[in-house]
């Protein structure tokens, strides 16, 4: 799953026998990569979308594991732009039903943070370690040198959404002050998590940071979405599918 078509055409790409089938207004490409049977699918914007999106998947589809992929705002110190978060867990920064229920909690699940699934995220997070030692083999001298990608680093953690696009530093700010630990924010990954805890499904998350979440948060982004984080995105997903591969292989 990913947000935005910019995030997701990198992958439409080099699948080589997708199928569209549309439900609820939205393509679902279902076919193969790296020998393993995928549905490919833009969820559209926000936590809502996000939900819808997953729902299917899951009821129509019957997928064994989702994966969102896409772009997010650093929020920790030391998250900057071309890093990559896998996230651990994921929680709802809008989500206030207090005094009724604690601030972030979910209605009625006692739980305000998701966790996602462990071996999915090793997968992506070793596979994320490979590809940031080198960065211009991914994605040339000219793009690293443009936004400064030189010594991209991995980050493992909380990873926040809401229906805002932070875009002030006062806001930033003040989830840093509320949600000390999180690394970075998005509009859909807590979303999605809730509605595979609800359904037992494994579920991960993995975002390229493209902006700090602050003032800045507009400058170039759609560039660097397609020439960063939709190359980041094919390179995750076709090594963590290729590594499942390899382990149907051994084990048969």
């Amino acid at each position: 799953m990913a947000a935005m078509q910019e995030e997701l055409g990198a992958l439409l790409a080099v699948m080589p026998d997708e199928r569209r089938v549309r439900v609820a207004g939205r393509d679902f490409w279902v076919g193969h990569l790296q020998g393993q049977s995928v549905v490919a699918v833009l969820s559209r914007i926000g936590k809502v979308a996000a939900a819808t999106t997953a729902a299917v998947l899951l009821e129509r589809f019957g997928v064994r594991a989702i994966v969102f992929t896409g772009v997010a705002g650093g929020l920790a110190p030391g998250v900057r732009v071309g890093d990559v978060v896998v996230a651990s867990r994921l929680l709802q920064h809008d989500l206030d039903a207090s005094p009724i229920f604690p601030r972030y909690e979910v209605p009625l699940t006692g739980h305000a943070r998701f966790a996602t699934d462990t071996a999915i995220s090793d997968s992506l997070a070793a596979v994320a370690e490979g590809l940031l030692r080198d960065p211009v083999a991914l994605l040339g001298q000219q793009v690293v040198d443009d936004f400064g990608l030189h010594a991209p680093r991995l980050h493992r953690g909380l990873v926040v959404s809401g229906d805002r696009f932070i875009a002030r530093a006062a806001d930033s700010e003040a989830l840093r002050h509320d949600l000390p630990d999180a690394l970075a924010c998005e509009m859909e990954g807590a979303a999605v998590a809730q509605v595979c805890h609800d359904f037992r499904v494994p579920f991960a998350a993995v975002r390229t940071i493209s902006d700090r979440a602050d003032d800045q948060a507009h400058t170039d982004f759609l560039r660097f979405v397609s020439a960063v984080a939709s190359r980041y995105s094919l390179a995750l997903m076709e090594g963590w599918l290729a590594g499942l591969s390899g382990a149907d292989a051994r084990a048969t």
